[in-house]
């Protein structure tokens, strides 16, 4: 996954795992068990709004926790800081990536790129099988350029829009998205989550994505049929509600097949191995520079001018890359859904990061996830318990650390001699690296994938409402304990004669 770009391959292979011999596995838990009590409570009473501060502090209050149970433990505040200092400096390219991400929203909806990828989509896509095209359409872009979240920054939010115009539930749409993006995440030799995975077992690139095809594949398959079913099910809008938004959008914007030079350009780069941060800045120029010359009425409204003149031009575009832009159409809904916050708009989803990194780095600083990935090793007594502790380190991780990199690293390095032990080919351990710990980052909402996808797709409001519709994020973990289970394709450093 290129996204986040915050860590080398070698800084993160040689990162240190903290262990604590003093800290038991209850002790370890605490913060844990805390943490879930007191966020549950959270969204009890805060519901969707959560997500828009006070999970934040809740997150801090699971850190102050862990940082008790720490000194209990004669674990140092300088080294709880240092931790957590690394943590939060670990998420830099990240944290840059979503105020790009915000820029680029803005000047794509000033240009009429956004806009226009919705006009021609409704056209395009038929209701009942949009949700399937969804996660086709991601798929393809996310196997060419590495990235789910560059996916969902580009045509992931024009998907939504779509779907929202169809009046197929946000939540269905962004779900589609997510599972089509992080299937091609997965499979893209691109993506550094699938570099990094072989990496930590031991393996090779190419032999690592040949043999995650075997559960990935039935996975992606299984999710399109779910979204197909759905498509033939769920109630949808008719076409006069759509020839209405078609009008509204032909009234408010400049609606062009060239606009979309842009986001292709995009693309191309991101293919090109362009870095991402550099991509989505060059992108959020080109959307301005687009806006001057498609869209000249909406960068002078913008600007709050009377006439379009270089002061107006830059105050426009600059105020569409910074703070919140909105665009008035014939079309209340539109009028909701064609409103950008600019980088402002990411400062809330940068927060939860930050707050996610202080919990993650305090956990880490205490000794407390090796603890706990040791004591889920120590159940290991068989080959699929073995593969099983793993899928539950990899979730355990991606709830404690907030981070899907921490979430491959740490039980990459635990469990590698354990299947070497047991004679099982690095592809074992690689691919339920991924199967368990890429895909499932992305539903924990106060993880970094999950928070930047919630704040990409549809901000705040229902957050967490896609998270039952990522059929591909859901499965994946079930489908490779399912495989070993029944002892399908189990590959060994050497063949045995009888399966293992």
């Amino acid at each position: 996954m290129q996204e986040q770009d915050h860590l080398s391959e070698i800084e993160i292979e040689d990162q240190k795992i903290i262990e604590n011999k003093e800290l038991n596995i209850w002790e370890a838990l605490i913060p844990v068990i805390a943490l879930v009590g007191m966020l549950a409570y959270n969204i009890y009473v805060y519901g969707d709004d959560a997500l828009s501060g006070s999970n934040q502090f809740i997150l801090l209050m699971g850190a102050a926790v862990a940082a008790i149970v720490g000194f209990t433990n004669k674990v140092p505040y300088k080294r709880m800081l240092e931790e957590v200092a690394e943590n939060v400096k670990s998420t830099t390219g990240a944290l840059l990536i979503l105020l790009m991400v915000g820029a680029l929203a803005g000047t794509w909806l000033i240009s009429g790129i956004i806009p226009s990828m919705i006009y021609y989509g409704l056209q395009i896509l038929n209701p009942t099988i949009f949700l399937a095209a969804c996660v086709i359409i991601c798929s393809i872009i996310s196997i060419a350029t590495g990235s789910s979240w560059t996916t969902s920054a580009t045509v992931g939010i024009a998907l939504v829009g779509i779907g929202e115009t169809m009046g197929i539930s946000v939540g269905m749409t962004a779900g589609a998205v997510l599972s089509g993006a992080y299937f091609g995440d997965k499979m893209s030799p691109l993506s550094d989550t699938t570099n990094l995975a072989p990496a930590m077992a031991g393996g090779e690139l190419f032999s690592h994505i040949k043999y995650m095809a075997l559960t990935t594949v039935p996975t992606i398959v299984i999710t399109l049929i779910i979204f197909i079913i759905m498509g033939f099910t769920i109630d949808i809008d008719g076409s006069p509600v759509i020839q209405d938004k078609l009008t509204a959008i032909e009234g408010a914007f400049n609606v062009t097949p060239w606009l979309f030079l842009v986001p292709i350009a995009v693309i191309f780069m991101i293919v090109k191995k362009t870095p991402p941060l550099i991509a989505l800045l060059l992108g959020s120029l080109l959307g301005g520079i687009t806006a001057l010359i498609a869209q000249p009425d909406i960068v002078t409204a913008v600007a709050g001018a009377d006439e379009l003149n270089f002061q107006s031009a830059y105050k426009g575009v600059m105020n569409a890359l910074t703070v919140d832009t909105a665009v008035e159409t014939s079309s209340a809904e539109l009028n909701d859904l064609f409103t950008a916050g600019g980088m402002k708009g990411m400062l809330g989803t940068i927060w939860l990061i930050v707050c996610a990194m202080v919990f993650g780095g305090v956990m880490d600083a205490i000794g407390a996830l090796s603890r706990i990935t040791n004591s889920l090793l120590r159940m290991a007594k068989s080959t699929f318990s073995l593969f099983a502790s793993t899928v539950a380190s990899c979730l355990a991780l991606n709830l404690t650390a907030s981070d899907q990199y921490l979430a491959l690293v740490v039980p990459g390095k635990m469990f590698k001699k354990a299947y070497e032990d047991r004679g099982l080919a690095p592809e074992n351990l690689s691919r339920t690296l991924e199967d368990s710990g890429t895909v499932t980052s992305v539903l924990i909402p106060w993880n970094t994938c999950g928070a930047y996808h919630s704040k990409v797709l549809f901000g705040y409001a229902g957050a967490t409402a896609y998270i039952p519709y990522a059929f591909f994020s859901i499965i994946s973990p079930f489908m490779t304990l399912l495989f070993v289970g029944l002892k399908i394709k189990i590959k060994m450093l050497k063949e045995p004669s009888s399966a293992s």
